[in-house]
C-alpha cells in the first residue's frame, strides 16, 4: 500500500476500512500513515532530516517536505535555511522572519523492503495504541457494573473473557473456589478495574467481590432498582456463604421478603449464579444490636452490648447458641464482622459475667493500690462509672461529692492524688521508654500514647519497621478458631481498648512512611 505506483485512493479507502473495523476515527489512522510514511523517508533523505509527510484527504496525494528553521547563518543546512533562500523555495514564505519554520518539498521514491516495513511497523503500532486507548475510555465508565462475556481461554487458572471488542481476566483469585469453567462458557463478572497498561489486559473482572452479588440483586430485585430499597452493605466467603443487609426507602415494603421473592425466585436465581452459594439477606436497622442479632441467625442473642465510640459489639447468648453465631470455622461471625464493620465479641453468659467481674476488681485494685484507698471506696468509685485515674483526674469535685458516702474535702484529696500519681507515672512510662530502647520513628508515630509505647517495647517492637509488619488483630486480640475450638486471642494493645479500625489506621499509616522512605 506504500508502493508509488498503487492508487491514490487506496490509502484513503484503507484507512476508512481499518477506522471502520477498530472503531477508531480515521484521522487517527492517516496521522499514523503519515509518520510511518515520514519513518520511512528519513531513511532514505538521512536520518538528520526533520521529515514532514501530508496526505491529502481528498485525493490521496502524497507530499513529502523536509522541515527547515529560518535562520539568519544557517550552520546545518539539513535543518536550517537563510531568509532568501526560503523565499526562493517558495513565493508564499515572504511574510517569514527568523525563527519561523517552513517544508521544502522532497522527490517522491519507491519503498524499499525496508522502508516499507518501518512504515507498516510505525502504523501498526499507532494503530494498536489506539484501538488500546479507545477500549479504555469504552470500559472506563463500566468499573462497577456487571459484564457478560464468552470465555476464550483459560491461562495458569486465569480465565481470559471475550466482550465482543475486546477481552478481559478474571484473575484465580477473583474466581468462585472450586468453579469449573471452561471455554465457550457465557460467563457473568463484576468490573472490578480498567487500567491503561502497556500489554496484556486493561480490564479487570471478578466474581467473588461482595460487589458482584450486590449487582445481582440489582438486577433480580425490581424495587432494589428503582431505589425503594437500599443495599447497606454485604459480605462474601465466595461459593460457600454471603450476608447482604437491606433497607426499605419505601417503609410500605418488606426488604428482605422482596429480595427473596415469590417461592424463593429471586434469592435463587442470584444463588444459581454464585454456584450455590448460601445468602443471609438481613433488615438494617438504626440500632446495630437489631442487625448483630439478624445477621448472627439462626444463632438467639440474650443481649448485646455496644460501644459505637470502638465500634465493637459484646454478643451474649447461651452455651447452645454460642456454635451457631460462630460457624463452622468462624464464619457466621467472620461475615457479620465485615458486614457490619463492628468489632464482634461472642460469648456466653457466663463468660461475660466473668469479664465484668474481673474488670471490676481490676479497676478496684488499680484505685485502692495507686490511690491509697480503702476497697470500698474503690468498688464506690467503679461502681459510679470511674475507670481510670485518669478519669477522676480530669472529674470535678461537684461531680465526685453527687456520689453517696463522699464529701468536699475526700473529693478533693481524690483529684489530687490522681494528678500526683499521674504526673509520676508520666516520668516513670518517659524513662521506661528511654530504658526500653524504641527508636524515634515509633516514639513520634501519631496515635501512639506513652503506655502503649511501653507495651510494645516490652514486646521487642522497637522501630516503625517492626510496627508496620502487625496485623491488627495483633494489637486488639480478639477470638480465633484453631482446629474447631474458640481460642481467645490477647492483642498486645487490648488494654487501651483500641478499636481495629483505630489499629488498621496506625498500622497503615505506619507503613506508609515506612515503604515510602
Amino acid at each position: 500500500m506504500l508502493n508509488r505506483r498503487a492508487d491514490k485512493l487506496e490509502l484513503i479507502r484503507i484507512a476508512e476500512a481499518v477506522a471502520l473495523e477498530k472503531s477508531i476515527d480515521k484521522e487517527l489512522i492517516i496521522g499514523s500513515m503519515e509518520n510511518g510514511i515520514a519513518k520511512a523517508a528519513k531513511s532514505k533523505f538521512g536520518a538528520e532530516n526533520e521529515i514532514k509527510v501530508e496526505i491529502d484527504r481528498e485525493s490521496g496525494d502524497i507530499g513529502i517536505f523536509r522541515r527547515l528553521v529560518i535562520a539568519e547563518t544557517p550552520e546545518n543546512s539539513n535543518l536550517e535555511i537563510t531568509l532568501e533562500d526560503a523565499i526562493k523555495l517558495n513565493e508564499n514564505n515572504q511574510g517569514k522572519k527568523i525563527g519561523d519554520e517552513v517544508l521544502q518539498p522532497l522527490p517522491s521514491f519507491d519503498f524499499g523492503r525496508i522502508a516499507a516495513q518501518t512504515a507498516k511497523q510505525v502504523i501498526s503500532f499507532n494503530v494498536r495504541e489506539a484501538e488500546r486507548e479507545r477500549q479504555y475510555n469504552d470500559f472506563k465508565d463500566k468499573i462497577d457494573t456487571i459484564l457478560s462475556g464468552i470465555v476464550k481461554r483459560l491461562e495458569f487458572g486465569n480465565v481470559i473473557v471475550d466482550l465482543g471488542r475486546t477481552e478481559a481476566i478474571i484473575q484465580k483469585n477473583e474466581m468462585i473456589p472450586r468453579e469449573n469453567i471452561k471455554a465457550g462458557d457465557r460467563v457473568k463478572a463484576y468490573c472490578l478495574d480498567v487500567r491503561r497498561e502497556p500489554r496484556g489486559q486493561q480490564i479487570f473482572l471478578s466474581r467473588a467481590h461482595p460487589k458482584f452479588m450486590e449487582k445481582l440483586f440489582v438486577q433480580e430485585v425490581p424495587e432494589i432498582y428503582d431505589g425503594l430499597i437500599e443495599i447497606k452493605s454485604s459480605s462474601r466467603d465466595p461459593g460457600s456463604r454471603a450476608k447482604i443487609c437491606v433497607k426499605a426507602i419505601d417503609t410500605s415494603l418488606d426488604p428482605v421478603g422482596a429480595c427473596v421473592g415469590m417461592r424463593g425466585s429471586r434469592v435463587q436465581a442470584v444463588v444459581n449464579e454464585l454456584q450455590g452459594e448460601k445468602i443471609d439477606i438481613v433488615n438494617w436497622s438504626e440500632d446495630p444490636a437489631v442487625i448483630v442479632a439478624n445477621a448472627l441467625s439462626p444463632a438467639e442473642v440474650q443481649r448485646v452490648n455496644v460501644d459505637e465510640e470502638t465500634r465493637k459489639l459484646d454478643v451474649i447468648l447461651t452455651e447452645e447458641n454460642l456454635s451457631k453465631a460462630i460457624g463452622r470455622r468462624g464464619q457466621n461471625v467472620r461475615l457479620a464482622t465485615k458486614l457490619m464493620n463492628y468489632e464482634i465479641n461472642i460469648m456466653t453468659d457466663q463468660e461475660d459475667s466473668e469479664r465484668r467481674q474481673t474488670e471490676f476488681k481490676e479497676k478496684t485494685d488499680n484505685f485502692v493500690k495507686n490511690l491509697e484507698l480503702d476497697e470500698t471506696l474503690g468498688q464506690l468509685l467503679v461502681a459510679e462509672g470511674f475507670s481510670s485515674i485518669d478519669d477522676i483526674k480530669d472529674s470535678s469535685p461537684d461531680a465526685l461529692i453527687k456520689i453517696e458516702g463522699i464529701e468536699e474535702d475526700t473529693a478533693k484529696e481524690l483529684i489530687e492524688r490522681a494528678k500526683e500519681f499521674y504526673q509520676k507515672d508520666q516520668e516513670e512510662i518517659a524513662n521506661r521508654i528511654k530504658d526500653l530502647g524504641l527508636e524515634n520513628d515509633l516514639i513520634n508515630h501519631k496515635g501512639l500514647t506513652p503506655g502503649m509505647l511501653v507495651t510494645l517495647g516490652e514486646q521487642k517492637i522497637l522501630t516503625l519497621n517492626d510496627f508496620a509488619d502487625l496485623a491488627s488483630d495483633e494489637l486488639t486480640g480478639g477470638y480465633d478458631v484453631v482446629k474447631g475450638e474458640r481460642v481467645r486471642i490477647k492483642g498486645y494493645l487490648e488494654e487501651f481498648a483500641l478499636s481495629k479500625s483505630e489499629a488498621d489506621d496506625l498500622i497503615m499509616s505506619a507503613r506508609d512512611i515506612v515503604y515510602q522512605d
